[in-house]
């Protein structure tokens, strides 16, 4: 099926030829003819499946087919979770849009830097705001702009807005909206919380399912290497000098740690940075188009400052540290190994994470031999307690549990 068949005007069809778009992908041709018929779309999809093009390009023919307004009234928000992704989602509706007739004005808002320029890029209107909640809330506050004229409204990766601690932010928002709108919603994973967003916000929803099991199978060769915690650094300058790799993704659990890492790489002469939330916006977005144009060779991030980043071509990610969740073992891996390119995801097992892994390995369906390196053999052994807790997220106590325990051991 070509893109040609989807109903999409001829500017919007020059800006995919212009992308190397050939077929559409699994979710582009469900939702672009639902959104086009302005129906309320609820997609099932992971980063990589061509998602944001499948929201965009309909919703560009909207803005492109409606009346002009003077000066220009929010029509489309679309709502992420993180500043990057509003950046790249921004930047794909610029991409897009660059054929049509009239220009249409897409602004882009989150924290984390100055809030004047903002105000001041929305002066005169917008046509399409992609923000962040905090951010998108600070600017409706100062007056800046309203969410009255919209239309459409996108809710982007919705498990990682309720994940991040959106909720409050997103009921407010709603809260300001136009009750007949059009809406859009897209996640990853579908817990209860956000089954129940989607419920409450959805009319008669389109339903896209784009599982990984319907998807081509990414070409991503799995490792997991045991090693003792404190070898870890070493092994990993090892492998990317033995190897050769040219480009490195490196989750670790805390900001700490990606400092940490990324100094010690630096030191023995690899060029590294790390990529956390305690960053200014500033920096991380100076390491990450690093990165991505290679000027660096290893970029050190947490979970949540990596989140709905997109890096083409990305030869190998490592978890330096394991994810707490199995889902978050598939979104890391899965940063490699796409468009058709074969990938590496290297796990590092120490014997304190030995369980955790295992429990990964069963919920996940697969099952990697441990391997060692030379000189970096394990002499670890692991701690009682790590045989029996696996760590993976939902297992261990929450906060609620542990104030209880300690109000129940000082009466």
């Amino acid at each position: 099926m070509p893109f040609s068949s989807l109903g999409l005007s001829p500017a919007l069809l020059r800006a995919v030829n212009a992308r190397a778009y050939t077929t559409p992908t699994a979710i582009q041709s469900v939702a672009i003819p639902a959104v086009l018929q302005g129906r309320d779309v609820l997609g099932s999809a992971q980063t990589g499946s061509g998602k944001t093009a499948a929201f965009a390009l309909p919703l560009l023919q909207q803005l492109e087919q409606a009346p002009k307004d003077k000066p220009r009234r929010v029509r489309t928000l679309v709502l992420v979770p993180t500043r990057e992704l509003a950046a790249q989602v921004g930047e794909e509706f610029r991409s897009l849009a660059q054929h049509l007739a009239d220009p249409v004005k897409v602004t882009v808002v989150f924290g984390g830097v100055s809030i004047n320029p903002q105000m001041m890029g929305l002066r005169g209107g917008t046509d399409i705001v992609v923000a962040t909640p905090g951010r998108l809330l600070d600017l409706i506050a100062h007056n800046a702009l309203s969410l009255g004229s919209v239309s459409t409204l996108v809710l982007d990766e919705a498990d990682r807005l309720l994940d991040l601690g959106f909720a409050e932010e997103l009921a407010r928002i709603l809260a300001l909206l136009p009750a007949q709108r059009q809406n859009l919603f897209f996640s990853a994973t579908f817990p209860p919380d956000v089954q129940a967003l989607a419920q409450t916000l959805l009319r008669e929803p389109v339903r896209v399912d784009v599982l990984p099991e319907t998807q081509n199978e990414p070409d991503i060769a799995q490792r997991a290497i045991a090693v003792d915690a404190g070898k870890r650094t070493q092994l990993l300058r090892q492998l990317i000098t033995q190897h050769g790799w040219t480009r490195v993704l490196v989750f670790v659990a805390t900001k700490h740690a990606a400092e940490i890492v990324a100094d010690k790489l630096r030191k023995a002469g690899i060029d590294a940075e790390p990529f956390h939330g305690e960053l200014s916006q500033g920096k991380r977005t100076q390491v990450l188009a690093d990165f991505k144009t290679s000027r660096i060779s290893v970029m050190v991030a947490t979970d949540v400052a990596a989140r709905g980043i997109d890096i083409a071509q990305l030869p190998v990610v490592v978890n330096y540290d394991l994810p707490r969740s199995t889902a978050d073992y598939t979104h890391r891996i899965g940063r490699t190994g796409r468009a058709g390119e074969s990938g590496l995801a290297v796990s590092f097992v120490s014997a304190t994470t030995e369980a955790h892994f295992r429990l990964i390995e069963k919920r996940q369906g697969f099952k990697l031999a441990r391997e060692q390196v030379a000189g970096f053999e394990p002499v670890d052994t692991a701690p009682i307690e790590a045989t029996t807790t696996g760590g993976v997220k939902g297992k261990r106590p929450s906060k609620k549990d542990k104030l209880r325990a300690a109000a129940a051991r000082n009466p």
